[in-house]
């Protein structure tokens, strides 16, 4: 029952994120070069906000997994909503950057 329900209300279970990275998939921080330099995921790709429009080139493979972080959530979720309106096929919004690195 409660299955059911989480299916019809489109709740889906939290990702894996080890698992989508060890599937070639990457982390994208959307927080400035400044925030950035502050801390970081190892391995992350810094590409700010708002330059990611212009540089989806970076981004090689629209179906590889794609996380992305920034510092709460906020920004990330826009990066999200962006990546997939340009094709991207799997996104996630992993949230604040040091919250992703301990599920990772």
């Amino acid at each position: 029952m409660i299955s059911k329900l989480k299916a019809l209300l489109g709740i889906k279970p939290a990702p894996n994120y080890s698992q989508l990275l060890k599937e070639g998939g990457i982390i994208v921080d959307v927080r400035s070069k400044e925030e950035f330099a502050g801390g970081h995921i190892k391995g992350s790709k810094n590409i700010p906000l708002q330059i990611l429009s212009s540089n989806l080139n970076l981004l090689k493979n629209k179906n590889k997994p794609v996380i992305t972080c920034c510092a709460s959530g906020m920004r990330s979720a826009s990066a999200k909503n962006l990546l997939k309106s340009k094709g991207f096929t799997e996104v996630y919004n992993g949230g604040g950057w040091n919250s992703l690195n301990n599920k990772i």
